[in-house]
């Protein structure tokens, strides 16, 4: 039986390596997978999954009128990158193809924004997936980082702004809960 999957963590997890991964080792069976990242992420080009280690993919993009039910080819697998940036409908979607098609579906993205607050997409994905698994990373001070921070050109925090504000690591830092409530 097919499922939905999220793979969540803090930012520089390895989540598009584990994607790239993934990805291969369908391909290296003879599967097709079908790619796809936000289309509002253009850090590396438009239509790119990107590892900060280098390897990349061409990739499908999605916004927000993106429907997968009824636009994803047949494939063995769906690999979704980015994957905060969902809708609501387009998780339900994913879960839809899933279980009624019997393709896999496997989501990479983050749980929160700098501010704490759940990205749309992962609060369905956490609500609607099969299967929930967290990508753990490293908090400078050692202990586990849940959490990101955004900064400004200065390095200095920022507590408010807009939640989505595409950026790497110029931009944010994965921490864990007791350096995300330091002052």
């Amino acid at each position: 039986m097919a499922k939905l999957y999220f793979r969540y963590s803090a930012m520089n997890a390895g989540k598009s390596t584990a994607l790239l991964q993934v990805a291969h080792n369908y391909e290296e069976q003879g599967q097709q997978v079908c790619v796809y990242t936000a289309a509002i992420d253009h850090r590396y080009g438009t239509g790119k999954v990107t590892s900060r280690l280098g390897p990349q993919r061409a990739a499908a993009v999605f916004d927000a009128e993106f429907d997968f039910f009824r636009d994803a080819p047949q494939v063995n697998c769906v690999l979704v990158d980015e994957a905060q940036f969902l809708s609501a409908q387009q998780v339900r979607q994913l879960h839809r193809l899933a279980h009624v098609r019997g393709v896999p579906v496997i989501c990479y993205g983050l749980r929160s924004d700098f501010l704490g607050e759940p990205f749309q997409g992962s609060t369905y994905l956490l609500a609607l997936a099969d299967t929930i698994e967290e990508l753990k990373n490293i908090c400078t001070c050692g202990k586990k980082a849940t959490m990101n921070i955004r900064v400004d050109a200065s390095g200095k925090r920022m507590k408010s702004g807009a939640q989505i504000d595409i950026g790497g690591n110029e931009r944010y830092h994965h921490v864990c809960g007791r350096c995300f409530y330091a002052d």
